[in-house]
């Protein structure tokens, strides 16, 4: 997909209250998110599977559905889509269809409900995922030059479901008419924050309990932003045409063996046992996940984010690891 980029680099606080509208936003992102813009003030709506308290307005929505929820698009300035299984499961069959239901339909959804709005949302984000791209040990994977995965030789089943997932997400998502409203598909990286329940979270863990060795090769590379970079990327896009889709990633990807070595530096931690490749499939088994997760190498790099002027307050992993882990102490005490 050939992006254009002829932007201005301007970054600034918002000028009017915004209404912002986070749909399948009550897992890990949609919270920092949902946080990052009801602190500067805009009025922010999460629709969710299930209520819960929260400083922003929470309305039921299945995803499957229009419902009531979609209501809160009329006259809304951006909705970020969210919604979507998690993948971090087993891939049995039952499984793959909730994932890839969950992503298409809910994005049918979102686009027949914009479709009938009188005054539809300037600006549509829809998550989409770095997984599209090959695994890639030998060069970086922009938007410009990337190559798409699913025809590699050799690579697991697994692999290419996800990549077919992928895919077809931003196929639903391309093809809505949806001519008033502006559209972003957001190709992420792993977002870290030091909250409970996230990557990060998973990792450090591991870390602190020393296996946070090398995972298999350890060669594989580990693509990865900040969530302060992760929600000011989204400002940026908000405030910046003619981007369609868009690598959300830190401009610095490294091996994983480098990856797990700073975390560790970064905790104090000296030593962490490796896993080999069949350790790994045990324990994935027995988590009730997929080692895709870890072995896949996802070397996404930011291209039209860097083109266009975007600047990262933490481009390396180091500085990043750092942040977060004494943020991470700072919630844990």
């Amino acid at each position: 997909m050939t992006v254009c980029s002829a932007l201005t680099p301007v970054l600034h606080k918002p000028t009017k209250i915004s209404r912002i509208v986070l749909a399948g936003g009550s897992g890990q992102v949609g919270t920092l998110l949902a946080r990052h813009f009801h602190t500067r003030g805009d009025d922010v709506c999460v629709l969710s599977r299930t209520a819960f308290s929260a400083p922003w307005r929470v309305v039921a929505w299945g995803g499957e559905h229009p419902g009531p929820g979609v209501g809160q698009l009329e006259g809304a300035d951006v909705v970020v889509n969210l919604a979507g299984r998690s993948v971090n499961c087993r891939y049995y069959d039952a499984n793959r269809r909730e994932i890839l239901g969950s992503r298409v339909h809910s994005t049918r959804v979102l686009s027949k409900a914009i479709q009938s709005l009188s005054q539809p949302p300037a600006v549509w984000l829809n998550a989409s995922t770095a997984t599209i791209y090959r695994h890639s040990l030998d060069r970086a994977m922009d938007e410009e030059t990337g190559e798409l995965g699913g025809e590699e030789q050799g690579i697991p089943g697994e692999w290419r479901f996800s990549i077919d997932v992928a895919r077809r997400w931003e196929e639903a998502f391309f093809d809505a008419d949806t001519s008033r409203t502006r559209k972003v598909a957001l190709r992420g990286a792993m977002t870290m924050s030091p909250d409970r329940g996230g990557i990060f979270d998973m990792l450090s863990g591991l870390v602190r309990k020393g296996f946070g060795g090398q995972s298999g090769s350890g060669k594989q590379f580990v693509s990865w932003i900040h969530e302060r970079d992760f929600a000011r990327a989204l400002d940026f896009l908000i405030g910046h045409e003619d981007l369609q889709g868009v690598n959300v990633a830190s401009p610095n990807p490294l091996p994983n063996v480098e990856f797990m070595r700073i975390l560790r530096g970064a905790w104090g931690v000296k030593f962490g046992f490796a896993a080999s490749d069949w350790m790994l499939g045990v324990g994935a088994f027995f988590l009730r996940t997929e080692t895709e997760l870890i072995l896949k190498s996802r070397r996404v790099v930011p291209g039209q984010l860097s083109k266009s002027g975007f600047h990262f307050e933490f481009p390396y992993w180091t500085d990043a690891a750092k942040d977060l882990v004494n943020r991470a102490r700072m919630l844990r005490d």
